[in-house]
């Protein structure tokens, strides 16, 4: 078989001021045509680094120290940009990880799939219109038309991610790079991706290189995988050989990480304490009231009939893709939103129609832990500021019983006291999420509602995190409303399990009985669509 990508001892490093960091070191590996190879890692592994090598697209700050690049026959480790920019669409290709940021908001969803169509042919191009909606045909979105006249902000997430594979197909690439292609996007609509994308490789007969943390993506996707930490090959060899019989801790380590393959990890038995419950929904629905259209007013039913009950110490699990209601059921909960139909009591106290300042002392007894670590931190706050910020809000403690309560919650958080002085730029994302976490435990509440706490997470890290609320819960009695897509996760979190769709309760009730024996349908997809179902893997 050809190669298509020749790695050679690769070494690169990132300058800044005086300090020198070394991102790859010393890393060779080989891309045959028509091969799909997934390069594994966490964050700081040198996956990105290595792709923006391949593209030619290294930040001014970075140097190619030694080693050699060859893609499509080129060398370009010391290449002009001529000739990279040559290589770049034509002979290898990118779908980048975030639609949101790597689309541009003021131009349609055609004209940006064109700008990539002249970009590869001149501009001389009289069929431009057509190829623009086969690409979009190609990809699988349906009515080509109507989505090139649309924006970005128009499309749903898998939907957007779609046109960033057009975009890379429009040059005929030989080789594309998928850097974390599926890592904002629910299982469902993951797995969708990946089968398109792992359709459209055999049907052009191009190569696949996946750059990701999920083992279990790479146990399903690829031929060959490549383990890669702090810049340097792990482990590398075909797929199965690598998951079902890896040679390196650091690969076990891993392996044992993925939702998927935890199969060890579950919460510790829920025991009652309590006769009534702590949060109730009892019948709630929710609707939206539109935009007026052509004179006449509509509505949008977000949520119908949701009716659970969560005691002490107990983890409820929310389970949907996006738009199935979840997030709107925690705004409810938190008082962010009034419900259209039904009653929401937490311990016995009807929360309808509270006012803002009735409704503030439930807020001392229930916390919100946000999704993304990265833009729940004040970036301007130290640590410390961050994590007593609710106690001075609510004048609960001052001086040096708010020093003594902040070391309290980093032991609780297993972060070390001196980070208190840090900035959030200075913290890794699971630290970051650890700080948000002791933030939320500052007044002690007996609720935390957990949107979505390790989706913007690397793998090994939200098994940290899990483990974490784990052992939060056997200790304080807490109780958990958890929001996810992922049912790997909360079958690692919970004990009673509610799957939504579109507003409605398809299924609900213990968390074994759900996940191992689901009675719905949908609820059976969403359990197949976990990554890495496909493949055997070793027992952690």
């Amino acid at each position: 078989m050809s190669h298509l990508i020749e790695v050679r001892d690769l070494h690169v490093s990132y300058h800044s001021g005086q300090r020198i960091t070394q991102a790859v070191r010393g890393l060779s590996f080989d891309l045959a045509a028509g091969e799909t190879l997934a390069i594994v890692g966490e964050s700081g592994s040198g996956k990105t680094t290595l792709a923006s090598a391949l593209l030619g697209l290294l930040p001014s700050s970075a140097r190619i120290d030694s080693g050699s690049l060859n893609v499509g026959g080129q060398d370009i480790s010391h290449a002009s940009e001529r000739i990279k920019r040559q290589l770049r669409g034509r002979v290898i290709g990118l779908v980048p990880q975030d639609p949101m940021v790597s689309l541009n908001p003021t131009l349609s969803v055609g004209r940006q799939i064109g700008e990539s169509l002249v970009q590869a042919h001149g501009r001389r191009y009289p069929a431009l219109d057509a190829d623009v909606l086969e690409l979009l045909e190609q990809v699988g979105l349906d009515n080509p038309e109507l989505r090139a006249r649309q924006y970005p902000h128009e499309l749903s997430g898998g939907m957007r991610q779609r046109v960033l594979i057009a975009i890379a197909l429009a040059g005929n690439p030989q080789v594309i790079i998928a850097d974390e292609p599926t890592s904002a996007l629910d299982v469902t609509v993951q797995k969708r991706i990946l089968d398109h994308l792992e359709q459209l490789v055999k049907a052009r007969g191009i190569s696949l290189l996946i750059i990701t943390h999920d083992l279990g993506v790479a146990a399903d996707r690829a031929d060959r995988v490549l383990v890669m930490r702090g810049g340097e090959r792990v482990e590398q060899g075909p797929a199965r050989q690598v998951l079902s019989a890896p040679s390196q801790p650091y690969t076990r380590a891993l392996l044992a990480a993925a939702p998927a393959f935890a199969t060890g990890k579950r919460p510790a038995p829920y025991i009652a304490t309590a006769a009534s419950p702590l949060l109730s929904f009892e019948q709630v629905g929710k609707r939206f009231q539109l935009p007026r259209h052509k004179g006449q007013a509509g509505s949008f039913q977000a949520l119908q009939g949701l009716d659970f009950q969560v005691y002490h110490g107990q983890t409820l699990a929310i389970v949907g893709e996006s738009g199935s209601g979840k997030s709107t059921s925690l705004r409810i909960a938190l008082g962010l939103e009034q419900p259209s139909e039904g009653r929401v009591r937490f311990d016995g106290q009807d929360l309808n129609g509270l006012s803002w300042g009735d409704f503030r002392p439930l807020r001392q007894r229930m916390q919100l832990v946000q999704q993304n670590p990265f833009s729940a931190l004040d970036p301007r706050f130290t640590i410390f500021q961050s994590v007593v910020e609710p106690l001075v809000s609510f004048g609960l403690a001052k001086g040096r019983e708010l020093e003594q309560r902040a070391r309290q919650l980093m032991e609780q958080v297993q972060l070390p006291a001196s980070f208190l002085d840090r900035l959030p730029r200075e913290l890794s994302g699971g630290q970051r999420q650890r700080v948000a976490i002791a933030r939320a435990l500052a007044l002690k509440p007996d609720l935390l509602l957990l949107d979505e706490p390790v989706s913007a997470l690397d793998v090994s890290v939200q098994a940290q995190i899990l483990d974490l609320l784990r052992g939060l819960q056997t200790q304080l009695g807490i109780a958990y409303v958890l929001v996810s897509h992922d049912l790997a996760v909360v079958a690692s979190l919970a004990h009673q399990v509610v799957v939504l769709r579109q507003g409605q309760v398809l299924e609900q009730g213990p968390a074994a009985q759900v996940l191992e024996h689901p009675q719905d349908r949908y609820t059976q997809e969403l359990l197949q669509a976990i990554p890495g179902r496909r493949a055997p893997v070793a027992a952690a």
